[in-house]
């Protein structure tokens, strides 16, 4: 049940091309904040982040801002924490052993899947905070330039990426889709893949010999790990996706350096001389002057400085 708060959000405007994502995270603020509201959830301190994120990212960035704030966290609590809130407490075995059922449940899960995909979006959006803070140094630092040399500014705009701020955003990438492989394969190491059988059997102490055990809904939880699972795999292919926009812009932008840097270099030692004489030295000779006459005519243009050709 949805409830209505007194004070919704109000996320700030930004002024910048290629927003694609700030009517959307506004509205999934709000729904998060209406949904977590009954659990004492405060998900106000991303919208500061996600803000500063989407202002500093590229086309791809935004897009994988949307896919992990609308389909990762409004997913993971919006449904996934109801859908897997009785994980526990519906757990039956055929027993009464006591013990076996909680013996069995630690067995066949290890660790629950709300705790490790909370752990996998803290990881995955803290990378972040790194290119964040690499432009709030940018900024300090050209605040202090500006101080100290009368107005002029270090950085032409602190969040472009360039030099070691291109590098910073790109390690984040790496972060990015090494947290989330690294934990889709703790899934999938844990639960022996991503399927949730119906029907588990155990043995252990202090079950009195194998017992079947059953997980309440186990195709509700399975579609969801299985929505989740392909929301990460789609982060990740985002992430490389703008690795590579990032490393084949880098590269077109040296290489036209390096063709402009050749070019001026050839113009410099080979300068544009006169490839043919003049029109002027290209006279056609009267056939009719006599030798005297021509040997005249050569002896005034040689004290003129000039070169003719005779046709």
């Amino acid at each position: 049940m949805w409830l209505i708060l007194d004070n919704p959000i109000i996320v700030k405007e930004k002024s910048y091309s290629g927003e694609i994502s700030k009517d959307i995270i506004q509205g999934a603020l709000v729904s998060l904040t209406q949904a977590s509201a009954a659990a004492g959830m405060n998900w106000l301190g991303l919208e500061s982040l996600l803000s500063g994120v989407n202002k500093y990212s590229t086309a791809f960035g935004r897009i994988w801002l949307s896919m992990v704030f609308v389909f990762r966290v409004l997913v993971f609590v919006v449904a996934a924490q109801r859908v897997w809130g009785d994980e526990s407490k519906d757990f039956v075995c055929n027993t009464k052993q006591p013990g076996c059922t909680n013996i069995c449940y630690d067995h066949i899960f290890p660790i629950s899947h709300i705790h490790l995909w909370a752990l996998q979006l803290i990881f995955v959006t803290c990378p972040s905070l790194m290119v964040m803070a690499h432009v709030k140094y940018r900024e300090g630092k050209d605040k202090k330039y500006m101080e100290v040399h009368n107005g002029s500014h270090l950085y032409a705009n602190p969040g472009k990426k360039r030099g070691g701020l291109w590098w910073t955003y790109l390690l984040s990438l790496v972060f990015k889709a090494g947290f989330d492989t690294s934990f889709l394969y703790i899934l999938y190491r844990i639960y022996h893949g991503y399927d949730l059988p119906r029907l588990s059997k155990c043995s252990l102490e202090p079950c009195p010999n194998t017992v079947d055990c059953f997980i309440s809904r186990p195709t509700e939880k399975k579609i969801f790990m299985l929505f989740m699972v392909v929301s990460s795999a789609l982060c990740i292919f985002m992430c490389i996706c703008e690795m590579i926009y990032l490393i084949s812009k880098r590269i077109s932008k040296q290489l036209r350096v390096w063709h402009e840097n050749q070019r001026l270099l050839f113009a410099e030692h080979h300068e544009l001389t006169n490839m043919a004489p003049p029109r002027s030295q290209y006279r056609k000779t009267d056939p009719t002057l006599s030798d005297s006459q021509l040997s005249l005519n050569k002896r005034e243009k040689i004290r003129e400085g000039g070169i003719s050709t005779t046709l």
